[in-house]
């Protein structure tokens, strides 16, 4: 497969694992905006994404993908839009630990679908290890809900194996 200017989207609400995740699978240094949250901390996060951030991957010796991750914060979610145009692809993280994960999906397909209609997309389910009361059923009812067939998976962002397989799931949508 080639991959020439693919470019791909990491999109979530705050707290998601969107910077660690790229931090986790990029090849170059990640360009972040991170800076300290101003109403205190969302658990042990301090810091959130204020414009979006960037890296570059490889995988399998293809040309580079380009990753950019989106603000969770929906004060910036003006940036939505501009990052997203020319994406192939969008990788949608949630935090398991979330009481609100199935409205936090809804709200961020609703917003994905909203001005890329088509853009292929996958869900990786973060902290699932955290907690005893997430389901994989929660997810899998709103996507029922709403018609969609999304590849979702329980992932650690920290983790780059993990990462790549979530990567690859979304490349297998694109080209599907």
């Amino acid at each position: 497969m080639t991959t020439d200017n693919i470019k791909l989207v990491l999109a979530g609400p705050v707290g998601a694992g969107k910077s660690t995740a790229l931090a986790s699978i990029a090849d170059t240094a990640p360009v972040s905006t991170e800076m300290p949250l101003l109403e205190g901390g969302y658990g042990e996060k301090t810091t959130t994404t204020v414009a979006m951030d960037f890296a570059t991957i490889n995988l399998d010796g293809e040309p580079p993908l380009f990753v950019y991750g989106l603000p969770g914060q929906d004060h910036f979610s003006f940036m939505r839009s501009i990052i997203l145009e020319g994406a192939l692809g969008v990788i949608l993280l949630l935090n398991a630990a979330d009481a609100n994960i199935a409205e936090e999906c809804t709200y961020w397909l609703d917003a994905l679908r909203k001005t890329h209609p088509e853009t292929p997309i996958v869900i990786g389910i973060t902290h699932a290890d955290c907690t005893m009361s997430f389901s994989l059923g929660q997810i899998r009812a709103v996507l029922h809900e709403r018609g969609e067939m999304l590849p979702t998976l329980t992932i650690d962002a920290r983790n780059r194996q993990q990462m790549h397989q979530l990567v690859r799931a979304l490349l297998s949508e694109i080209i599907d």
